[in-house]
């Protein structure tokens, strides 16, 4: 069994979470958003595997205008959608989800004459007027920069601060129907800034996520990691698995998903392989609408591939598909490639190291990673 929550009831257009409710597994869209035939075909292919909730990102006019679209085409689907950095268009799109994530670190970015707290009540207001839920999304690499000048080295604790500051101003708008997400690509920080969080707002449910845990197995395994902690701690209403897997395969971080929560209720825990997180850590994130050039998928097993003589060896390697989340989250690694239309750039920690071709930038990755091999012999 697993252990009672603490968290209060919300709904999610005909979903409830929190409470004694049981907890709902999620998804996310990986096609263009704007592929209205992709995109509709795989919100179908995630509900017919069991998603309670189906996320789409947009990004700009064109992204909400097919929104509309997917919505008529899918009209029971519980859609969730992902307002990336332009919060403005939650007034386009609310009359046609259920549910809006904003993430904390993006809000700055826009309209930088009025505060934060004038933006949050914007979407606040908005998700009232068309009964919808929304997430806080706070992530490791967009922590927003008050927090981390209010935390320094202290990125986990700027995480939670975050999340915290953003509850009490919702909670100060009246508005009670939101959930809260801290994601990091580390099992052991997402561990422990959500029982963090959970000791502070015992009452807020919780949407767990590993972000950018990356290819199976791997990915998997760091997802159970951080999932099987906390659920057994009654820390978890729902969920996504993150994996980078190409667009057919998407339905299997709802299977994963599912034997995870069905394991840990049953007293099944899977253990750790040797060794396992000791030697190269690769991250990847999942595929999704961001993703500019769907051959990152690609790429990132190529970069697994290639680094396999490496494995013992203390490094992190991050493969990010997008402009939005790559420049950021891979500024902690000790190499990192993130995505574009046409090119990948590669950066050591935060310098950037030049923009490649894709068929050209594994080369300059092995010549970079041996390297810093040669440097720690």
């Amino acid at each position: 069994m697993l252990p009672p929550r603490k968290t209060r009831e919300i709904r999610i257009g005909p979903l409830k979470i929190g409470g004694s409710n049981r907890i709902a597994v999620q998804s996310m869209c990986a096609t263009r958003t704007q592929d209205l035939e992709a995109t509709t075909a795989q919100v179908r292919a995630l509900v017919a595997a069991g998603a309670d909730v189906v996320r789409i990102a947009i990004d700009n006019n064109a992204d909400a205008e097919a929104l509309i679209e997917i919505r008529r085409r899918c009209p029971d689907a519980v859609l969730s959608v992902d307002l990336q950095e332009n919060y403005r268009l939650a007034e386009r799109v609310a009359p046609f989800v259920n549910k809006m994530r904003y993430n904390p670190g993006h809000l700055h970015h826009h309209e930088r004459e009025k505060s934060v707290e004038e933006k949050v009540a914007f979407l606040a207001g908005i998700a009232t007027q068309h009964g919808l839920a929304l997430r806080v999304g706070v992530n490791c690499g967009s922590v927003a920069p008050a927090f981390l000048e209010a935390h320094p080295g202290d990125q986990l604790g700027a995480m939670v601060a975050s999340a915290i500051a953003h509850c009490e101003i919702l909670d100060r708008l009246g508005f009670r129907d939101y959930c809260v997400s801290l994601k990091d690509s580390d099992p052991q920080k997402v561990i422990e800034g959500n029982t963090r969080f959970a000791a502070l707002r015992p009452d807020v449910p919780i949407h767990l996520g590993v972000t950018e845990a990356g290819l199976p197995p791997d990915g998997i395994i760091k997802t159970r990691i951080a999932f099987e902690q906390l659920l057994a701690r009654g820390i978890g209403d729902t969920l996504r698995v993150s994996l980078t897997v190409p667009n057919p395969r998407k339905h299997e971080e709802i299977e994963v998903g599912r034997a995870i929560i069905e394991d840990v209720a049953a007293g099944r825990f899977r253990s750790v392989p040797p060794n396992f997180g000791k030697g190269l850590n690769i991250i990847s994130c999942p595929s999704c609408s961001r993703v500019e050039n769907e051959a990152f998928v690609e790429l990132a097993q190529q970069v697994k591939e290639l680094t396999r003589y490496a494995a013992e060896k203390k490094l992190t390697i991050a493969v990010m598909g997008c402009r939005v989340n790559g420049p950021g989250e891979t500024d902690d690694a000790d190499l990192g490639l993130w995505c574009g239309p046409k090119t990948v750039n590669l950066k050591r920690k935060d310098e950037s190291l030049g923009s490649f071709p894709y068929d050209q930038v594994l080369d300059h990755l092995k010549a970079e990673l041996d390297r810093l091999i040669a440097a720690q012999s």
